[in-house]
């Protein structure tokens, strides 16, 4: 088993921890696993979805053999969601994709599937009304002491937060980094766990390494006077004054002034000893 796939597996292992969500099934002639999650039907009804992945020897240089089963689906509807799923894996190749594929289904599954009156096996009829734990809209406040490379480093966190429907910004201020993310607070959890098992960066050497010196400054969910983010966009600010507006007008004049300006003054004090 290759480097690649052992850190895919682990980060696989992290993010879907919950009770019977993650099993190992087999790991002679490759990788076997299954995956237990819920995907959105027609009417934003939780379906459980049972995902089996095979990784060959070969993998991630071909694509994995995927296996659905479901309940709450037909046979038909199960093949035609692991003909979509291949399609996906298509454009992924060489890179790990396993997670990428799940969470592309867990989004798109109301539109393979259809209305449930036309969809859904009559011996399976009655939809399970149970619905995975949502604190709703959550904002969090990271700060990232550095990035080497940085332009892999952006494309890689534009990607998370794409995947998970996260919103927010990517702010530069010299050397302050931090990254402001608005979404479902679960889906915040899964980007936290990418971005403290994935390599991500490169150290002093240029070998590629995790993000260790990653740190909550702040999360709490989105009040009233929160401004809701729109989409994930990435600034650069050429002054503090601009930066704090920026909070400002998102309704984060108490967070700009507790944690980024102390963050501000902490950078501005350590370069004054280093001059």
């Amino acid at each position: 088993m290759g480097e690649l796939v052992q850190e895919e597996l682990s980060a696989l292992e992290s993010i879907f921890c919950g009770p019977d969500e993650w099993e190992v099934v087999s790991c002679s002639g490759g990788t076997s696993f299954r995956i237990n999650t819920n995907g959105q039907g027609f009417l934003d009804e939780n379906i459980p979805l049972h995902l089996s992945f095979h990784l060959p020897a070969t993998y991630p240089f071909c694509l994995p053999g995927i296996s659905v089963n479901s309940h709450h689906l037909t046979r038909a509807q199960c093949i035609v969601i692991k003909e979509k799923l291949l399609e996906q894996a298509e454009k992924l190749l060489s890179e790990p994709m396993v997670h990428q594929l799940v969470l592309w289904i867990q989004q798109n599954l109301k539109y393979l599937i259809g209305q449930p009156e036309t969809t859904i096996g009559s011996e399976d009829c009655s939809l399970s009304t149970s619905t995975s734990v949502n604190d709703g809209m959550w904002i969090t406040l990271l700060h990232l002491d550095h990035m080497r490379a940085k332009t892999k480093y952006v494309k890689t966190v534009e990607k998370w937060t794409s995947n998970l429907r996260l919103t927010g910004r990517l702010m530069f201020l010299g050397k302050i980094i931090l990254i402001l993310l608005q979404g479902d607070r679960n889906n915040i959890k899964e980007y936290l766990i990418l971005q403290k098992t994935s390599k991500v960066d490169v150290d002093s050497s240029g070998k590629k390494c995790k993000e260790k010196m990653i740190s909550i400054l702040f999360e709490t969910k989105v009040q009233m006077e929160h401004k809701r983010f729109l989409a994930f966009e990435v600034k650069e600010y050429s002054s503090l004054d601009e930066l704090r507006k920026e909070f400002e007008a998102a309704g984060l004049k108490e967070l700009f002034s507790e944690f980024v300006l102390k963050l501000a003054n902490h950078h501005q004090f350590l370069n004054q000893i280093h001059r």
